[in-house]
């Protein structure tokens, strides 16, 4: 069947009362960016409780459908017939003829579900399930009615139109982009982060990114990696600005002033207050990182002690109790797994210590990084003053 309409359905957007339409007017403007790039003209429309994808002319459903799985705040993309023609003998034509176009192979049970939004509408739901349960029977003998577990559960909605449809295809869930506020992911070419940048913006957070590049001992290949992760998790998200800073000099500083056992927390410190000073120009309002406890040093409770004193702004850790194969799985459903694994490596992979301190003392590490006070502030200055800004979509 060529579909020439989708039905939107949301979930939480449901609760929000008196702000819901702030909500389903955020969806529907993440929705159109989603389907800009798809062949084919599409018209959205919403009405009570409702959102609507209608066609018009040529277009790809396939591609339509994976733009529109890829937006948060969609719960299910239902494609439908939709018809204005409310006669009940014109619903019960309409719906033997999509029973028999969609389903070929009437070797099936089914069960009709009928919602009345239309209160004139002088059949009552039940009344609607009887009838056109018998039209299809008549119609098609060898299927079979089943009300607790059909093959087929067929939706008849009458409301301003009718709309009929079986098809219930998983969104992305979760809340539009843009509903809540703004935050900095630093982002690395591993697994972790790109997973942790794509769930805060599951609830409906606007993401902007930053990525630590240390040439020569980092690549431009390493460099595009970053970049062409950014641009995956944006296929969700929205378009993300990704801040490229040369952390080399500050790198080597630490190296040559710090203990070495100490060298990655120190580093990660220093990227924190980097990251903090480039949210707080761009307006956002929290960093976002892909640590998990207990998964490399840098990552112990007291790591993260040492870590969070570094900066003010909230530091949000979604992937904070998750297992390396919860995170690889959730990689692999957003398509970010195999661009992570690619042999290139970032700052975070160079200058490790041989035995690096798990359970650092903040006291400590305060006070070796009073040997970086010569220079440190006015590189940190210099690296954020030339960083380059990407935009990724």
């Amino acid at each position: 069947m060529e579909y020439r309409s989708f039905l939107i359905k949301y979930a939480e957007i449901g609760t929000k009362g008196k702000n819901r339409y702030l909500f389903e007017d955020a969806l529907i403007k993440q929705m159109k960016r989603a389907l800009k790039n798809v062949d084919g003209q599409f018209v959205i429309t919403k009405e009570s409780g409702r959102i609507y994808v209608e066609t018009e002319g040529e277009y790809d459903y396939d591609d339509a459908v994976d733009a529109l799985r890829r937006v948060f705040g969609i719960v299910w993309i239902c494609p439908m017939v939709q018809f204005e023609d409310k006669d009940y003998e014109n619903i019960k034509k309409q719906v033997v003829a999509y029973m028999d176009e969609v389903y070929p192979d009437k070797n099936l049970t089914f069960k009709v579900n009928t919602r009345r939004g239309d209160k004139s509408y002088p059949h009552k739901s039940e009344e609607i399930n009887r009838d056109l349960g018998e039209v299809i029977l008549n119609a098609f003998p060898e299927m079979k009615v089943d009300v607790h577990h059909p093959d087929v559960l067929l939706h008849v909605e009458v409301r301003r139109k009718v709309n009929v449809y079986s098809l219930m295809i998983p969104g992305a869930g979760g809340m539009p982009v843009g509903t809540n506020g703004k935050a900095m992911l630093l982002l690395s070419g591993g697994i972790d982060s790109p997973v942790a940048g794509w769930m805060i913006a599951k609830r409906g957070v606007k993401i902007d990114a930053v990525y630590f590049h240390a040439p020569p001992y980092t690549s431009e290949r390493a460099k595009q990696k970053v970049v062409d992760l950014a641009k995956l998790v944006a296929r969700y998200s929205g378009p993300i600005a990704l801040h490229i800073v040369n952390f080399t000099d500050i790198q080597l500083y630490i190296y040559e002033k710090c203990p070495h056992e100490e060298l990655t927390i120190i580093m990660r410190r220093y990227m924190m207050r980097i990251a903090e000073q480039i949210a707080n120009d761009t307006g956002c309002i929290g960093l976002i990182t892909g640590e998990s406890i207990g998964q490399v040093a840098s990552q112990t409770m007291q790591s993260l002690l040492c870590t969070n004193d570094a900066c003010t702004l909230p530091v949000y850790r979604p992937l904070i109790g998750f297992d390396k194969q919860e995170i690889v799985d959730i990689s692999e459903k957003i398509d970010t797994y195999e661009t992570s694994v690619l042999p290139y490596e970032d700052c975070c992979t160079i200058f490790v210590a041989k035995h690096p301190v798990t359970k650092p003392n903040l006291n400590v590490i305060r006070k070796s990084e009073r040997n970086l006070e010569e220079k440190i502030d006015q590189m940190v200055e210099e690296a954020i003053r030339t960083k380059e800004v990407v935009w990724c979509d």
